[in-house]
């Protein structure tokens, strides 16, 4: 049944849009939208006449944004690391931890041990609290199966979410996660005889929307990710990269080298390694959550990106052992507080550069011919997203124009 449009009236509407006002922010706005897109925006004393007989929703003022985007999650996942993080504050090292069973083994082993139902019913708590701040757009990623079945089997339960969620899913196949434990010494032998074979299989079967890989001393070296990015190339499929988060290895310098949509991360990376990405369009996924979580001390090189113009995006990186974070809002707030990012940038960050990172250009802004995913907000300012901490403003969400 088509839809006869509603239209947004008495609200402050912070478009995203590039222009003279920050946050494109348009006072005293209205909003039309109809079958799922926006067909206007602008000020509320200049409402088209087409638009005048839609079905009226005064906001009393509210403030509208886009409706928020989490780039980079790992929210498909197996069990948890609960007690490992006991052991870690009770003193125990690293290696202590993963003696004991602890670290991505632990998870790689309960992942594989659930099937689809239980990845997804899992999941979908996780996926609440994203949704209960207004998120829209998800992506996720494999990477805790290391073997083909349950690499696909996490695709397949990523897929899922959106059948169980009014939410938009974007997968990422992750496969160059780790070295799995029955490969160990082995990295060569897992990039050929499981990822990219995996990977293909994941292609044939329409699961995965983009290739990621670690590229990392504890995880793999670039010569190794750049024989997955040859097959994602081959497969048409965009690239991503976890690049420079414990050290520089020149993975944000190697996906910028393929175009990569994004590089994560990126706490060590360096001036040669934001040129290129500058150069490439590469947006910067940053990931306030795991720097913390891990009470990190090398801060993302901000003010770099800022004077090259790289897109800084902003992502919860959900997952059981770094990043156990299922807030948006929180990561805006760590943003601004641990890497001294504006309120505006940390806005952008979940909105427009978060659609950048995943390659999409019908969501992010709130302009006509965008998709009609909104978050409305118990707020007068932008800016109050990302100052309060613990403390969800969200009156509602709509998605593809329905509340």
């Amino acid at each position: 049944m088509r839809n006869t449009g509603r239209l947004l009236t008495d609200a402050h509407v912070a478009t995203m849009v590039a222009g003279d006002a920050p946050y494109g922010l348009i006072e005293n706005a209205a909003l039309a939208m109809q079958d799922g897109r926006i067909v206007w925006v602008g000020h509320g004393d200049a409402i088209p006449d087409a638009y005048r007989d839609f079905e009226a929703i005064p906001l009393e003022g509210r403030l509208v944004t886009p409706g928020l985007i989490d780039c980079h999650t790992h929210i498909i996942h197996g069990g948890d690391r609960a007690v490992e993080f006991e052991m870690r504050l009770n003193g125990a090292s690293y290696e202590e931890v993963a003696r004991a069973g602890g670290g991505i083994v632990s998870t790689v082993t309960a992942t594989r041990e659930a099937d689809e139902a239980a990845l997804l019913a899992s999941a979908l708590p996780r996926v609440d609290a994203l949704l209960a701040e207004g998120v829209t757009v998800l992506e996720v990623k494999s990477g805790y199966g290391l073997d083909t079945e349950t690499e696909l089997r996490m695709l397949r339960a990523a897929r899922a979410i959106a059948d169980a969620r009014p939410l938009r899913i974007v997968t990422s196949f992750l496969g160059a996660h780790a070295v799995p434990a029955d490969f160990a010494g082995r990295a060569d032998a897992y990039i050929d005889d499981i990822c990219i074979p995996a990977l293909r299989a994941a292609h044939s079967q329409r699961l995965v929307d983009a290739v990621d890989g670690f590229c990392e001393g504890i995880a793999f070296q670039p010569e190794q990710i750049a024989r997955v990015f040859d097959v994602a190339k081959e497969l048409s499929l965009p690239v991503k990269l976890h690049a420079e988060q414990l050290s520089n290895l020149g993975g944000a310098k190697l996906a910028a080298r393929y175009g990569a949509l994004s590089a994560d991360h990126i706490e060590y990376l360096d001036e040669e390694g934001v040129a290129a990405m500058a150069e490439a369009g590469t947006v910067a996924v940053i990931l306030p959550g795991a720097f913390y979580t891990l009470r990190e001390t090398q801060r993302p090189p901000i003010d770099a990106l800022r004077t090259h113009g790289v897109p800084m995006a902003l992502a919860s990186d959900c997952n059981p052992g770094s990043s156990p974070m299922t807030s948006l809002l929180l990561t805006m707030n760590m943003a601004c507080t641990l890497f001294r990012m504006t309120p505006e940038e940390a806005l952008r960050g979940v909105t427009i550069h978060a659609a950048r990172a995943l390659g999409l250009d019908d969501c992010g802004t709130l302009a006509a011919g965008q998709r009609a995913d909104l978050a409305v907000w118990d707020v007068k300012h932008p800016a109050e997203l990302a100052y309060r901490i613990g403390f969800n403003p969200l009156h509602s969400r709509i998605f593809g124009g329905t509340a």
